[in-house]
């Protein structure tokens, strides 16, 4: 692991990427603790440490900054909110799913509108906010020297604009740097909690010896759980693939054997995050709209057995529903027929097509169920324990720390590859 570090430090332009990636997550990071202009600090930390379970989440994957009030308070939600909406559509919309089979043209208006729909939503939450903390809930007041009017247009844009900003370095990540931008963002934000999670978890206890136990215990566990997620996160379902032999001239073309790798989780961190944004949504509407019924019901929602099941119930349903996005079986199988090649005792055609839509079904299954487990186990345990470090560490956020770091780990490697170097994965 360490050579390899080295390694790709040694390759000037894996370098320069790496380097970029660290100072745009640096950048974000700093963000985070820039208030917006005329906020009382202290007044609103008080308040906001006495908030509901729903506004303690949304901070975690705010990596603290909706607790600052900061100028990245909407964080990455509002893009994710939008992602979301844009993959539905491509599904419902004739036009839009026209998009996503254009290619890099097509791409690019659903990124274009993306963006507007990401800046219309945070707009939305920014308002929403602005009203909550006004509210008796957390009796925010801004300075009496300037109109309220001209104060709440300035909250609002610098949200809005924190929000864009985001955005853009998300993209600029991706585009110049190493990995996944919007993805290393969310994970910048969850490892940010994780060494005051580790404090407070320490400390809560009287017996502060019995803290420091109890804390270890979790990392342990925590600890022993990755080889398990790693293991899940790169096996494969391999169907094989026989080439029939041809004559072309006097050479003999074909005859060789491979296989189709179809991955367990085959839709990375995707389902967790889509499923987190999703059950965290009626918080963001209890803010927006600051009535009791509603904020009851983010608070049902984002704890509890109600969570529990959701949790679940979405993660598998965004495991299968975006593993049908990017794998198209009937696509593989008239490529297959194309060169040649066919499965072993599977007719080619409708009954390949049929093959593999039944084997992908049944590898995504125990794949959604198996991170579904995973992220719900340490909700419950929190639950009932209110341990910090659990929640920190809770299955979402260690499913998408591990996906993200894999998946960034990957690319490195193929870098590193490209230059005769080993990588990660030997």
């Amino acid at each position: 692991m360490l050579s390899s570090i080295i390694d790709a430090f040694k390759v000037p332009e894996l370098r320069k990427k790496i380097l970029f990636t660290l100072g745009i997550l640096a950048l974000y990071r700093f963000g985070a603790y820039v208030p917006v202009p005329g906020i009382p600090f202290s007044e609103f930390a008080h308040s906001f440490a006495d908030s509901g379970v729903s506004m303690t989440m949304l901070d975690l994957f705010t990596g603290g900054a909706l607790s600052n009030f900061s100028v990245f308070s909407l964080g990455i939600m509002p893009y994710i909110t939008a992602s979301i909406i844009m993959q539905l559509m491509q599904g419902v919309i004739p036009a839009v799913g026209r998009w996503a089979k254009e290619g890099e043209s097509g791409r690019r208006k659903i990124t274009q509108v993306t963006r507007y729909l990401t800046l219309g939503l945070g707009f939305i939450n920014a308002v929403g906010y602005l009203l909550l903390f006004k509210s008796d809930a957390y009796g925010v007041r801004f300075s009496a020297d300037v109109p309220e009017f001209l104060t709440d247009a300035i909250v609002v844009f610098t949200l809005v604009a924190g929000t864009a900003f985001i955005m853009w370095m998300g993209e600029l990540i991706t585009q110049r740097g190493v990995g996944n931008g919007m993805s290393l963002i969310i994970f910048a934000s969850i490892v940010s909690r994780v060494p005051s999670a580790i404090f407070s978890s320490a400390s809560t206890v009287a017996d502060t010896g019995m803290g420091i136990a109890i804390t270890l215990l979790i990392l342990l566990v925590v600890l022993a759980c990755i080889p398990a997620i790693i293991f899940v996160e790169r096996a494969q379902r391999r169907i094989p693939v026989n080439y029939a032999k041809r004559v072309q001239g006097r050479k003999m073309m074909g005859g060789q054997s491979t296989y189709i790798p179809l991955k367990v989780n085959a839709a990375g961190v995707i389902p967790i995050i889509f499923a987190s944004c999703l059950i965290y949504f009626p918080a963001q509407l209890a803010a927006l709209f600051n009535v009791g019924w509603l904020t009851a019901v983010a608070d049902a929602v984002s704890t509890g057995w109600v969570n529990w099941i959701l949790t679940v119930l979405l993660i598998v349903f965004f495991a299968y529903f975006y593993t049908s996005m990017v794998f198209n079986p009937e696509e593989t199988a008239d490529n297959l027929r194309k060169q040649g090649g066919f499965i072993p005792g599977v007719r080619p055609g409708t009954a390949t097509v049929q093959y593999i839509k039944n084997v992908l079904h049944r590898v995504t299954l125990p794949g959604g169920i198996f991170i579904a487990v995973i992220a719900v186990v340490p909700t419950v345990i929190f639950y009932f324990t209110g341990n910090q470090l659990v929640q920190a560490f809770g299955g979402t956020s260690i499913l998408i720390m591990i996906g993200v770091a894999l998946d960034t780990m990957s690319k490195v490697e193929s870098q590193l590859k490209m230059h005769n170097y080993d990588g990660f994965f030997k």
